[in-house]
């Protein structure tokens, strides 16, 4: 039975390299964590399960044989028969000394822990960074080949896989991936770097211009990058293949990406407008720039001058601003074209190989927009209002609660979350304990009033104050009437917990607002409630009722200081409306700016929330009611009942989406039909 010695497994790669070991793998796993580092690893090793088989080792990179105690490693001499040096530092930004230090230094520190510990494969978590600067192609079997550096990062990781090479007491294993981004699956990721740096540009595209808004770009060259699963089980299994010690393996995508490309794909996920480059490489490669001397080419004399103070000052006061490092901006593209036969021929019959990233582009956008985004947290007003209180969210376990409740976290408030599903509720509090945050969890059935008494109480009792609730858990249901006739239980349902369910919460907790003097509700209602929409009566009904009731109760406290927030809230793509199949190709609002439209209830406190094609319903219905519902009534027959009905959580068959029906929905984007 095998056993392993980690480094980095608190990292991005390493601590998914640790699960794909511990779930295809025997054997014992030995990390070291600095002392700083252990509670962190600690929650770590509880998400990972496997008890017993993780022990961490105190130490520390940056020291001689990474300052791990001489009495262990006479104890474990001989036991390892994998050593995974992952630990490093990946920043484009960090400082030639710093590199220095972690990369170079703390390489040569691993290897003589290894040595120490006469450990059998070394194996060294290199990058592409590693060609530098090279122009041409370059595959596994190729290190030295005349290129220079353009960043300490670079050369450093160049430097340190020399040192494997040269020094190493026994056998290794080199890995080179390509710019890593979130996991294919569930978008996870742990810091914002390579195309990330572009995602709050494509934030701000997306919610001032509409998403088919021409923009000109222009060819930023080749990039290449690769899910963070994909370089986990990629590693875990080459490291176990017999026969390949003293190899390199490149871990990239097969097919060069171009930089513009990668930007329209996230563009897209992000419904934001994408770039055209009318002057592109069919044009310039027409022109014989490669006979030019290298320090006369166009992309060579371009990164000269984005090195001057004068360009980087300009960066930073343009791009810059919106997230972008001046000194990120010349490695948008690389120079080099990855080749990876020898590790694809590896990896065959293996069924691991690198998704297309269009696959997984909605995950990695969701998964940074909803939890990575810091836009929110780094407002003054935001982290003045939120920063120490206490917000209640109903339906928090999902879509819109849940986005709020991170969001809330981010700015330093203290979300109190609440809903049926408790493993779910344990889940997101985990993440935003993870960030160093603080969260609560009550589950509770909404739907139960006497079970709202209890969540009320208990509440009131633990906590030493209620400064926020925000009412957001809710049942839609899509069917018309002539559907219902049947199905009283729709309206009764729909009330209990939109209705019944909100206004009991609100009372039970109202005299601990009133006592504190101050407190705010946020109310997410539906644009609905403005527009009418037709096979919403249930649904529509019960929010109208909060809406209603709200507006009355909120002039009689607003004297206590409780005040009342509706938001009439747009279609929002959440769980909540998966099974009405035809919103498929429908335009909608992510929950990440659905949450944006909570924090902003709870930061201005502004008696309503309304989006402009909402208000435009609102003024239809009063200023020209019969037209109002003979357009609606157009919209109802545009639009089919669901098969199957439209319940939450009941299934539905998929219905044909005409040219008609989508274009009514783009021309009232975020309007329910």
């Amino acid at each position: 039975m095998a056993a392993y010695f980690v480094t980095g497994a608190t990292g991005f790669i390493g601590r998914f390299l640790v699960r794909e070991l511990l779930e295809t793998r025997d054997g014992d796993v030995h990390v070291l964590v600095r002392p700083e580092s252990r509670s962190r690893m600690e929650r770590l090793i509880q998400q990972w399960g496997h008890d017993g088989r993780v022990t961490t080792v105190t130490g520390d990179l940056a020291e001689a044989a990474l300052g791990v105690d001489p009495e262990w490693v006479a104890q474990h001499k001989g036991e390892f028969d994998h050593f995974f040096h992952l630990a490093a530092l990946y920043d484009m930004t960090a400082s030639d000394e710093q590199n220095e230090t972690f990369n170079v230094g703390g390489t040569r520190n691993a290897l003589e822990l290894a040595a120490d510990v006469d450990a059998g494969v070394f194996h060294h978590l290199s990058s592409i960074a590693a060609s530098g600067d090279y122009q041409g192609f370059w595959d596994e079997t190729m290190l030295d080949v005349g290129q220079g550096f353009p960043s300490p990062y670079h050369r450093t990781k160049h430097e340190s896989e020399k040192i494997v090479r040269e020094e190493s007491a026994g056998p290794w294993r080199i890995y080179r991936p390509a710019m890593v981004i979130g996991h294919s699956e569930t978008g996870e990721i742990d810091k914002v770097d390579g195309p990330y740096y572009f995602f709050p540009l494509l934030k701000a595209l997306r919610d001032f211009l509409p998403s088919w808004t021409p923009l000109v770009g222009v060819d930023l060259g080749d990039t290449n990058v690769v899910p963070v699963d994909y370089v986990a089980k990629a590693i875990a299994y080459l490291a176990h293949l017999p026969g390949r010690d003293g190899e390199a393996f490149h871990l990239v995508s097969p097919q060069p990406q171009r930089t513009v490309d990668v930007i329209n794909t996230f563009a897209e996920a992000a419904s934001a407008p994408q770039l055209a480059t009318p002057i592109d490489r069919d044009v310039t490669n027409r022109v014989p720039t490669g006979l030019l001397p290298r320090a006369l080419r166009p992309a060579k004399l371009v990164r000269t001058a984005l090195r001057t103070n004068p360009a980087q000052l300009a960066l930073k006061e343009t791009v810059g601003r919106l997230g972008l490092p001046p000194q990120v901006v010349e490695h948008v593209g690389f120079p080099t074209t990855y080749g990876s036969r020898l590790t694809e021929q590896a990896l065959l019959g293996s069924g691991i190989t690198a998704p297309d990233l269009e696959s997984y582009a909605d995950k990695v956008w969701r998964y940074w927009e909803e939890q990575l985004d810091e836009s929110l947290s780094k407002d003054r007003r935001t982290i003045e209002a939120l920063r120490g209180k206490t917000v209640v969210i109903t339906g928090a376990s999902s879509g819109i609660g849940q986005v709020t409740a991170l969001k809330v976290a981010q700015a330093g408030g203290i979300p109190v979350l609440v809903a049926r599903g408790e493993d779910k509720l344990e889940a997101t509090r985990a993440a935003i304990e993870n960030r160093g945050g603080t969260a609560h969890v009550y589950p509770c059935d909404l739907s139960n009033l006497e079970a709202i008494d209890e969540l009320a109480l208990r509440i009131t009792s633990d906590l030493p104050s209620v400064d926020f609730l925000v009412n957001n858990a809710g049942r839609s249901i899509r069917r018309s009437i002539a559907l219902s006739q049947d199905r009283f239980h729709d309206f009764e349902r729909t009330m209990q917990l939109n209705y019944f369910g909100a206004i009991r919460l609100v009372m039970r907790l109202l005299p601990r607002m009133q006592e504190q003097k101050s407190g705010h509700i946020v109310n997410v209602s539906s644009i609905g409630v403005q527009t009418s929409p037709p096979r919403f009566s249930a649904y529509v009904a019960s929010k109208a009722a909060l809406d209603a009731w709200s507006n009355v109760v909120s002039s009689e406290v607003v004297g206590d200081g409780v005040t009342f927030t509706s938001i009439h809230m747009p279609l929002v793509k959440t769980p909540m409306i998966a099974p009405t199949m035809i919103y498929d190709k429908f335009p909608t609002i992510s929950p990440a700016q659905a949450a944006e439209m909570v924090v902003r209830g709870l930061v201005d406190r502004p008696n309503e929330i309304n989006t402009t094609l909402g208000t435009m319903g609102a003024l239809a219905h009063t200023l020209a009611p019969r037209a109002a519902s003979r357009v609606l009534h157009l919209a109802y027959r545009v639009f089919p009942d669901s098969t199957s009905g439209a319940g939450q959580g009941e299934p539905v068959q998929p219905e044909p989406t005409t040219q008609q029906q989508v274009l009514l929905a783009r021309l009232t984007r975020g309007v329910y039909w």
